[in-house]
């Protein structure tokens, strides 16, 4: 197979374009360094490109080394034929070449094998030629022996039988078709195991839909319920379809001896060997589809969450709520640094909302606190209640914000926490998070495992491995799109910096203890194990203000100075003013990119960057994206009633809905059916996580609390 052409035609673009990034990535780039740094080379291709473009690199490349491994195999057993070859070398995925490895893989032993061992292959050889002119029970004769255990002819038939099941089961053409007609015509069932027990699979009780239409969500909500035996699922298929057409493929001369037999053997290969192995397959195929979606959704909420913009220049207290252990808070100021902790008891059993109120109110006299980040874990609810209040009493304005404390006590029990606030007991830590969440929510959630942020669906059930890649891939996309101060950032920022290792994050953070601030770049060459090739991909997005250099505040890579400092030369600029906050109307000087690029010796997509950069140093992505809600006042869901229209953020996208924060510690659901009046496949086409919406209440359910939201009409 041809890999560079097969991959140009999946991902529609120029086969330049694929050889550039292959080889890009062969040399141990990284991805966010060949989409900001190499556009010239691929073309401009993006991120996300060429994340797929590596997975199924790797994929093509695992199935090339397959082919040569069972081609070497059959090779070594002396049957390779030119044709087979053929087929395999033609093969597009791994199920065909299993497919066609199958009557050649080492088996254990089968019925099939112990009836070789008793020489019943010519038997087996007789029925399949349909030729014979005597009734199989004379054939048979000729085949019993003592000292092989065959000793009835009944025996010699059944085992000639096994023999041509397995060979049946064994067709990759008869394996394809009855593949093929499962996924077309099949039905995917479900039953629960006791019907009396309740359970949120209630809908999966009686169910079938055909394999065709099921839904993702669906796929794995079965998995999960079959998983926890409530359920029983299968895959139901066209029977009566598939034993037409290996009775056409497999009788094929009207022999009144053999036929029946032939129509026996066959229906056994199907059910026993041919039909739970395609049921297996299907089910797998179809889990694989629906976790590549899911992980895909959660891929994009991550990135919306990661990438909201940072509360800038405010000192916030961060509230983890509790009952009965108390409420643990910790101020902390505009960088991030924690200046206070302390426990308070607002909620029950002790409500002590009057002294709790008094240690607030010195507080936030005391270190100007402007902003409350309350966690909406347990006692939320509460404790909001004694913030609005707070509020009301204060003489200054105070704003509050309810953050998903997802993740945090992961966080705070970790091994991170432990060495980042060695002095803290978990609940201060926990506080310090939902604190800072707020202040620079990619900062402070990269310190999460991504799988616990708590932006996905049955994350827990799918392929940790995969999920863990991609949603890594996620991290490092946002991290490097933002960029990095290289003198403040933790190492578990610094590690999903392009090209930075744990190794590395650690050893520029332990450079930066010794030596003190980063003056420039080149500096970094000085860090024990950061040689070239790691300084080439991280030097570009890691910033240092107020260094040596202003270029080193921009995302200008360093291997692209000169020609920055001749850009500027060129217009009679110097560097100097880009300390001043960037270089205005830069790009309205510039009357032919093109022209100017030739003349800079430099590609036009990356003299554009750079003027960008020139224009705005160091400018940050997130900023625009909508902001969160600051709330001052408090709703409850009984104050809910339908026609209500609330201003909510999206906190999840799923793929038949997305949950929205309306302000009443439950979120709302608003169906796929109800976000837009045209027809969608997927929320993501319309909403992504961190979105500012107006709804409207459909309805609310006190008792199962659930609201059913819509944005039609809004």
């Amino acid at each position: 197979m041809d890999i560079l052409k097969k991959l140009t035609e999946e991902l529609d673009i120029r086969l330049w374009q694929t050889e550039a990034a292959v080889k890009l990535i062969d040399e141990g780039n990284t991805i966010p360094f060949i989409s900001r740094y190499r556009k010239e080379a691929t073309g401009s291709l993006n991120d996300e490109v060429l994340r797929n473009l590596n997975e199924r690199l790797t994929y093509l490349r695992g199935l090339e080394d397959k082919k040569t491994q069972v081609l070497g195999s059959i090779e070594e057993q002396g049957k390779l034929t030119e044709e087979l070859r053929a087929q395999i070398l033609a093969a597009e995925t791994l199920v065909a070449v299993e497919d066609l490895y199958r009557p050649y893989r080492p088996k254990r032993r089968t019925r099939a094998t112990m009836a070789k061992e008793k020489g019943l292959e010519g038997l087996a050889d007789v029925i399949r030629l349909q030729m014979t002119k005597k009734p199989l029970e004379e054939e048979a004769q000729a085949y019993l022996s003592e000292e092989k255990g065959v000793l009835t002819v009944q025996e010699a038939i059944a085992g000639a039988g096994d023999i041509l099941a397995e060979a049946i089961s064994d067709e990759a053409d008869y394996r394809t078709y009855i593949r093929k007609a499962t996924l077309e015509e099949g039905q995917l069932c479900s039953e629960a195991k006791d019907e009396k027990t309740e359970s949120v699979y209630e809908m999966y009780y009686h169910y079938e839909e055909p394999v065709k239409k099921a839904a993702g969500h669906r796929i794995l909500a079965l998995n999960r319920g079959e998983a926890e035996k409530v359920l029983t699922v299968r895959v139901e298929a066209p029977e009566e379809r598939i034993l037409r057409y290996l009775e056409k493929k497999i009788v094929t001369r009207d022999n009144p001896y053999t036929t029946p037999v032939l129509r026996e053997v066959m229906t056994d290969s199907y059910h026993r060997l041919i039909e739970p192995s395609i049921e297996r397959e299907i089910r797998s195929e179809l889990t694989e589809k629906a976790e590549d979606g899911a992980i895909r959704v959660f891929g994009k909420n991550l990135e919306q969450l990661l990438m909201q913009p940072p509360i800038a220049g405010q000192v916030v207290l961060g509230w983890d709520p509790a009952f009965r252990t108390g409420c643990k808070l910790a101020v902390v100021d505009a960088t991030g640094k924690v200046l206070d902790t302390t426990v308070i008891y607002p909620t029950a059993p002790q409500n002590k909302v009057t002294e709790s109120k008094a240690v607030l109110k010195k507080l936030i006299q005391k270190y100007g606190i402007t902003l409350i980040s309350l966690g909406n874990g347990t006692a939320s609810r509460e404790s909001e209640r004694v913030i609005v209040e707070l509020i009301k009493e204060l003489p200054v304005p105070v704003k509050y914000v309810i953050v998903s404390e997802a993740g945090a006590s992961v966080y705070s029990a970790s091994k991170l926490a432990t060495e980042e606030f060695p002095n803290f007991d978990v609940g201060q830590r926990s506080a310090a998070s939902i604190a800072r969440r707020l202040q620079d929510p990619l900062a402070e959630l990269v310190k999460i495992d991504p799988k616990s942020i708590g932006v996905g669906q049955y994350q827990h059930d799918m392929n940790q491995k995969k999920l863990s890649e991609a949603l890594s891939g996620v991290v490092e996309d946002c991290v490097n799109k933002v960029g990095v101060d290289l003198n403040t950032a933790s190492a578990s920022l610094l590690e999903y910096v392009s090209g930075i290792s744990k190794t590395l994050a650690k050893n520029i953070v332990a450079y930066r203890e010794e030596n003190g601030r980063f003056r420039n770049r080149r500096q970094l060459l000085k860090v024990a194990k950061l040689g070239p090739k790691a300084f080439e991909q991280c030097a570009g997005f890691l910033r240092i203000t107020g260094g040596d250099n202003p270029l080193d505040a921009t995302s200008v890579h360093p291997e692209s100075y000169e020609v920055a400092e001749k850009l500027l030369d060129s217009m009679g600029l110097s560097r100097a003013e880009l300390e001043k906050g960037g270089i205005q109307g830069l790009s309205r000087k510039i009357r032919d990119y093109a022209k100017l690029a030739q003349q800079l010796d430099i590609g036009e997509p990356t003299l554009r960057d750079i003027v960008k950069e020139l224009e705005k140093p160091g400018r940050d992505p997130r900023d625009e994206m909508p902001r969160p809600i600051l709330r001052t006042d408090v709703l409850e869901m009984k104050d809910l009633t339908p026609g209500m229209v609330l201003k909510g953020t999206v906190r999840n996208v799923i793929d038949f809905g997305v949950f929205v924060d309306i302000g009443v510690h439950q979120d709302g659901l608003v169906h796929i059916s109800q976000i837009t009046d045209r027809y969608i496949k997927h929320p993501l086409e319309v909403l992504s996580v961190g979105d500012v919406v107006d709804v409207k209440v459909l309805s609310v359910d006190l008792q199962k609390k659930r609201i059913a939201l819509t944005m039609k009409g809004m």
